[in-house]
């Protein structure tokens, strides 16, 4: 399996930048709208495949870490694109849950409330810049420049990885006022 792609970086920028925009954007925008249509099913069960999602994307991370240090570099690009592909499946799980179900409010109190606002407010932040990154990251490796991959992907994996933990830890303190 060779998944090296030539070495553009102009066109790379133009594709991430516009890509990330893109997608923020649709995120912004269809966050505001909530279809009421009847799936005959409860739209909340993307909530719950959200949070499977993140924490198969979140050991798939632990995984990529240790094969990365190990030097098991095609077992850790499979393992990479695995987290990349359902960081994507994700996204559309993501939308379609706020597109279905809407908002809900969190009602606890006291310490939970602030402990459930700071992780969710760093959550969101966090969630919003991370995707130019992970891209980059990931072009990095496939014209396999190693060195560049292995210095932004020092950046990248502990935003990713805390964006992919923090995800359940909200689903399970606001899936009980669904």
């Amino acid at each position: 399996m060779n998944w090296t792609i030539t070495k553009d970086d102009k066109k790379a920028n133009r594709i991430i930048f516009s890509f990330s925009f893109i997608i923020f954007a649709a995120v912004i925008l269809l966050g505001r709208v909530t279809l009421d249509v009847n799936l005959g099913f409860d739209p909340h069960v993307f909530a719950a495949l959200n949070a499977i999602i993140n924490t198969i994307v979140a050991t798939l991370l632990i995984a990529g870490i240790i094969t990365a240090k190990n030097q098991q570099y095609a077992i850790h690009k499979r393992i990479m694109l695995t987290a990349m592909v359902l960081s994507i499946a994700f996204l559309v799980s993501y939308i379609c849950h706020h597109l279905f179900a809407g908002d809900t409010s969190f009602k606890g109190q006291g310490i939970a409330r602030y402990f459930y606002y700071t992780i969710l407010i760093t959550h969101i932040m966090l969630a919003a810049i991370v995707l130019p990154f992970i891209l980059f990251t990931a072009y990095r490796a496939l014209i396999d420049e190693r060195k560049k991959h292995k210095k932004l992907a020092r950046l990248t994996w502990p935003i990713w990885f805390f964006v992919a933990v923090t995800g359940p830890i909200i689903y399970l303190m606001i899936s009980q006022y669904y």
